[in-house]
């Protein structure tokens, strides 16, 4: 079969445009359900430590690593249940999941029993990353899949503006510490209204999964549907370990200062310019749901357009090009003397925090075999969580309590996390590009004829 046959042939056997773009626009709002309920807790840190009685460094180990920890522990064996079982079924009970447990984030009445809600949101977000990133994959050509993928990703930074927006707004209208009454739930502060009317719409989301369809499985690297081996995986991906490490080490690091922004940057507003927790949420939640929206969908198209002129590597390009303006926009919002002149340097920060992240979830599935990529995503996604939420929060908590010894000094934490992470992160994606090529030829290689034309 000639190329050109290959390639319509292989087209052709992809569900229909339409009801692709209705199956990414599902998973786009589960994700930006979790990422919702993830974020929340950024704009409520100082109701939550008064009315708890704990540090910025116990916020940051409850924001990020007590969430890392247990979305990574969950996050590779529910990848491997995903590239042998169903797919929608896995994200539907994880959607309703991480929805029951935001809810019971709200009934909290001390430090242990919301860092025990913590753990389940993450174990239920678990089942989403992964998982999805495989369906997405089976519905789209390769070189739209960039694209599908970066829609996907608007998800996180509508999920983190919305997070902000609906936050200010109900903190706005709440009595910042008078107590409701709620049929069920009893006596309950704003900040834990706020948790349970973020976490009671996630519950829909989940019954709309019932409505997305399973896929054929695409670019398998074999001829029958039996799932990879354990040793087979392994084998695969200590032949494409230089790769993995560069792509998986870059954009953790990356994920570490965005991470340690959307959890410190109401507070930095607040501290440094003595805004209100409802007009920083407002703002940054703004921000991001439109800036950070563009961003990710701009990034999608330009990694798909370098891969159409030939960059087989565009997928860590576009990462190394975001790191290097967030390092510029990072450091003057961080210093900036007056409040006007932050917001104004957040705007292109907030363009080149979410530019790459579509194409860093496509190179994934772009190197690895159909039935190996949500065990692949997922060790990746365990990875750049671990790093980036695990530590990114809680090093930014950790340097203002304990190395600067005062609140107001939040913007160094910031400033430090930004400055080192992000060139790191470029160099490790710089280092990655030469390895990433060899690997994007290797899956070629070693998957069937089609697949392989494809990726010429």
């Amino acid at each position: 079969m000639a190329p050109d046959d290959a390639r319509r042939s292989a087209t052709d056997a992809y569900p229909p445009s339409r009801y692709a773009w209705y199956v990414v626009a599902v998973l786009t709002l589960a994700n930006t359900s979790a990422f919702i309920d993830r974020q929340i807790l950024g704009l409520l840190v100082g109701p939550i430590r008064r009315d708890l009685g704990i540090s910025d460094a116990q916020m940051g180990i409850l924001y990020g690593l007590a969430f890392a920890l247990f979305y990574t522990l969950l996050g590779i064996p529910l990848g491997r249940a995903a590239d042998r079982a169903s797919r929608r079924a896995i994200i539907g009970m994880g959607i309703a999941g991480w929805s029951a447990m935001t809810v019971l984030c709200g009934m909290a009445r001390s430090y242990e029993q919301l860092l025990l809600a913590r753990f389940g949101v993450a174990i239920g977000e678990a089942a989403l990353a992964a998982p999805a990133l495989s369906l997405i994959a089976d519905y789209f050509v390769p070189d739209r899949r960039a694209t599908a993928l970066s829609v996907y990703a608007l998800g996180i930074y509508l999920g983190a503006g919305l997070a902000n927006l609906i936050g200010g707004a109900l903190l706005s209208r709440f009595d910042g510490t008078a107590t409701v009454v709620w049929p069920l739930l009893g006596e309950m502060r704003p900040w834990q209204q706020v948790f349970v009317l973020v976490g009671l719409p996630g519950i829909l989301v989940a019954l709309l999964m019932a409505t997305v369809r399973e896929p054929v499985r695409h670019e398998t690297g074999q001829r029958d549907s039996r799932p990879f081996a354990v040793a087979e995986v392994v084998a695969y991906l200590r032949a494409n370990a230089r790769t993995l490490f560069c792509h998986s080490g870059g954009y953790a690091l990356f994920a570490l200062v965005n991470f340690a922004t959307a959890a410190w940057l109401p507070t930095f507003l607040i501290r440094t310019y003595g805004w209100t927790a409802a007009r920083a949420g407002i703002t940054l939640g703004i921000l991001t749901s439109t800036i950070g929206v563009l961003g990710v969908v701009v990034g999608g198209r330009v990694a798909d357009a370098l891969l159409a002129r030939g960059h087989t590597d565009a997928k860590l390009l576009v990462g190394i090009i975001a790191a290097i303006g967030n390092i510029v926009c990072g450091t003057i919002y961080t210093l900036a003397p007056g409040a006007s002149l932050a917001v104004a340097a957040l705007v292109p920060y907030n363009f080149f925090a979410s530019f790459a992240f579509g194409a860093a979830a496509a190179a994934v599935q772009e190197i690895t075999p159909n039935r190996m990529r949500a065990q692949a995503a997922a060790l990746s996604m365990s990875v750049i969580t671990l790093v980036g939420l695990g530590l990114g929060p809680s090093v930014a908590g950790v340097l203002t309590s304990m190395v600067y010894g005062r609140d107001s000094a939040i913007r160094y934490s910031l400033l430090w996390v930004t400055l080192i992470g992000l060139a790191g992160a470029a160099a490790l994606l710089a280092a990655g590009l030469a390895p990433y090529r060899r690997s994007v030829a290797y899956r070629a290689a070693w998957t069937d004829p089609v697949t392989a034309s494809e990726t010429r």
